[in-house]
């Protein structure tokens, strides 16, 4: 991960249980000693005592299951992908908690949001304790950041003059610009970006949810460029 740099502010994970985590539904895996009878406990520091003696619950692939959250957070930096995801935050938009859980999915390098600072987290259903995070309060202030940081920044919108996302190599170091549900992508920030690309729709709808074109986009970006042999 490189490091912070200027115009940016990191995102402090809320502390204590999130209000999507799982803990009352019977998921996940229970007590080591249950899971594993007659094997003795893991002395390895990326195992949560807590987690080896009460079973975990928690939203995270079968790999991660015991594991700190802080040895989580290491291991998917050592192979994170160079895609960055910046999102204008400009009226609370609900659809960043989905935006966040999507990119943590892809193992981004990070998502920026863009204006307020306070967001809505349900629809991230935990996975910003995984997933760096950023705040900016302009979107200038996150240009600059991509600049600094060798990013290439693509505006994703349905616009006038966007290119076919479908038809588009995307830059290997990118960040992806989303703009919030219903006015889109700011006109400051298309005026910034290197390009615009536009999700090709066939029905009656004028755009599509934003969180649904985020997660179409981060998509065809690891298609380009992601080795899929390092999937699940």
């Amino acid at each position: 991960m490189t490091e912070l740099g200027k115009n940016a502010e990191p995102f402090i994970p809320e502390p204590g249980r999130g209000p999507t985590e799982w803990f009352e539904a019977r998921v996940g895996v229970e007590p080591w000693h249950i899971e594993h009878p007659g094997e003795p406990m893991p002395s390895d520091p990326k195992f949560d005592e807590t987690l080896l003696q009460e079973g975990d619950r928690r939203n995270v692939v079968d790999a991660y299951r015991y594991w700190t959250t802080e040895a989580i957070i290491a291991d998917i930096d050592t192979r994170r992908h160079p895609l960055h995801i910046a999102i204008e935050n400009f009226e609370n938009d609900s659809n960043i908690g989905t935006v966040v859980r999507t990119a943590n999915a892809f193992a981004a390098a990070a998502v920026h949001i863009v204006g307020r600072r306070r967001w809505n987290r349900r629809g991230a259903m935990v996975t910003d304790r995984y997933q760096h995070l950023y705040h900016h309060d302009t979107v200038d202030d996150v240009v600059a950041w991509a600049y600094d940081h060798d990013l290439t920044v693509v505006a994703v919108d349905n616009v006038p003059g966007s290119v076919p996302l479908e038809t588009v190599e995307l830059p290997r170091n990118c960040l992806l610009l989303f703009g919030q549900e219903g006015p889109g992508v700011s006109e400051s920030a298309r005026k910034a970006a290197r390009m615009t690309v536009s999700i090709a729709q066939f029905g009656s709808t004028r755009s599509m949810n934003a969180g649904v074109a985020a997660g179409i986009a981060m998509h065809s970006w690891i298609r380009q460029h992601a080795d899929l042999d390092h999937a699940w």
